[in-house]
């Protein structure tokens, strides 16, 4: 079975309470924001310079 990742993060007070408000705004958690926004990042980059693979070395 493939477990989940875990990613510790370290980030300042103000976008800590501006990622908690923003994840309030949207209806998720703050994990869930984190990652929907992860999400997005990814998808941003593949539209605009194609896949990321793993590179064959």
């Amino acid at each position: 079975m493939i477990r989940d990742k875990h990613l510790g993060l370290r980030i300042d007070e103000e976008m800590h309470r501006k990622l908690t408000l923003l994840a309030k705004i949207e209806g998720r958690s703050v994990n869930a924001e984190v990652r929907q926004l992860i999400f997005r990042a990814i998808r941003e980059y593949e539209k605009e310079y194609g896949e990321l693979k793993e590179s064959e070395e």
